[in-house]
Formats: structure tokens, C-alpha cells, sequence
């Protein structure tokens, strides 16, 4: 386990985190329940207003926030889950190794980001705050991210497909931040996102 993966493990979860453990044994909860209406509107390009959910659930102000923790937590949660399934998917349908392994999932991953309608819509309606939340340590949706890639990394690395000469945990810190600045680009210089700028960059990273 690495330090980011041994930092969110003694995090103390929140209800819905400990929700979602539970969901994989078919356990459907309140908080799960939160979190795929979040969830739906989040991919529909819709605000997730804590006031209207909560309303939407039948349930008051509190309850949702005991059960989520922050809007800043049950967003990271609505976001890491459908990054986290993207990342699955490319990987799946690649049969690429080593370098090439991590550039194609990778540069894809920063693609599929880039032209999500629900991504388009939070940056431009809270372009700093979303770009903050996903690029901060806490709560959690860099670090994971980082994990994920430092797992692919590793998985190359002990197969005999990747050799570099660094930390592979540092390989994987750089690979996000080139994520976040392709993604964030015209929040960070003005200019239109463009996930091809970003593959030569990790093949040139990776080489």
C-alpha cells in the first residue's frame, strides 16, 4: 500500500463512504441513495444543490450532511466513482504494456474527461473551487487518482515491461498534474482544453 492509499485508509469515512463498502454486498442505504441521485444530476450537467437533494430524499439539511460529510466530500465521491470506472474501462479495452500501457489509458482518460457534459458544466459554473477540490489532497480525489496510476506503474514495473529511473510513486504524482493541466487548461491559461497536447508529454515522461 502506498502513502496515499495508507493516508485515505485512516481517514476517518464518512456514512456514505462506509455506504459504498456496504453496496458491494448489495446493501442499498440512505446514503448510497444520496449519492446516485448526486450522482444522476452531476452526469445530467445539473448543480448538486444540498437544499434540493435533501428534499428530493424526503430527508432535512442535517441528515444529508451526516451522511455525507460536505458537498465538497460527496462530490469528490460522485467524481472519483465515474473517473474511477473510466480509468476501468480503458484499461480494459487496451492490450498495450509498459509505457504504452500508461500513455494510452492515461491520455485517454484526460479525453474522456475533457469531453464529459457534466465536467464541462461544473467548470464553467465553479471553475477555481471544482479545479481546487479535485487537485488538493484532501478529500481525497488527487490522492486516489494518484494511487490508480502509481497501481498501473507498479503492475508494468514488476512484470518486466517498465523500468524507470525514479519513484514510480513520483511517476504517478507527475502523470496527475499533467492530467490536471491539460483539463484545467483554460482555467489556468485561457486557453481551450486539448487532450492531445497532453500524450507526447507523458510518452516524453515515460520514455
Amino acid at each position: 500500500m502506498s502513502e496515499h492509499d495508507q493516508a485515505i485508509a485512516e481517514r476517518p469515512a464518512t456514512r456514505l463512504q462506509e455506504a459504498l463498502r456496504e453496496c458491494d454486498r448489495g446493501e442499498l442505504t440512505g446514503p448510497v441513495d444520496a449519492f446516485r441521485l448526486a450522482r444522476r444530476k452531476w452526469q445530467g450537467a445539473e448543480r448538486i444543490d444540498m437544499s434540493a437533494l435533501a428534499k428530493e430524499l424526503g430527508i432535512n439539511r442535517v441528515t444529508l450532511y451526516r451522511w455525507v460529510g460536505s458537498r465538497e466530500q460527496l462530490l469528490v465521491e460522485v467524481i472519483w466513482s465515474l473517473a474511477e470506472r473510466t480509468l476501468c474501462k480503458l484499461d480494459a479495452a487496451t492490450r498495450a504494456t509498459g509505457s504504452a500501457r500508461v500513455v494510452k489509458v492515461t491520455s485517454g482518460f484526460v479525453d474522456a474527461v475533457i469531453a464529459n457534459p457534466g465536467m464541462q458544466f461544473w467548470l464553467a459554473e465553479e471553475g477555481e473551487s471544482a479545479m481546487r477540490l479535485l487537485t488538493l489532497r484532501e478529500p481525497g480525489f488527487q490522492a486516489r487518482l494518484v494511487g490508480w496510476e502509481e497501481r498501473m506503474l507498479r503492475e508494468e514495473a514488476e512484470a518486466g515491461q517498465l523500468d524507470l529511473p525514479a519513484d514510480l510513486h513520483e511517476v504517478a504524482y507527475v502523470l496527475v498534474r499533467l492530467i490536471e493541466s491539460y483539463v484545467y487548461l483554460d482555467l489556468i491559461t485561457g486557453e481551450a482544453p486539448q487532450a492531445h497536447r497532453a500524450e507526447p508529454m507523458m510518452r516524453m515522461l515515460l520514455r
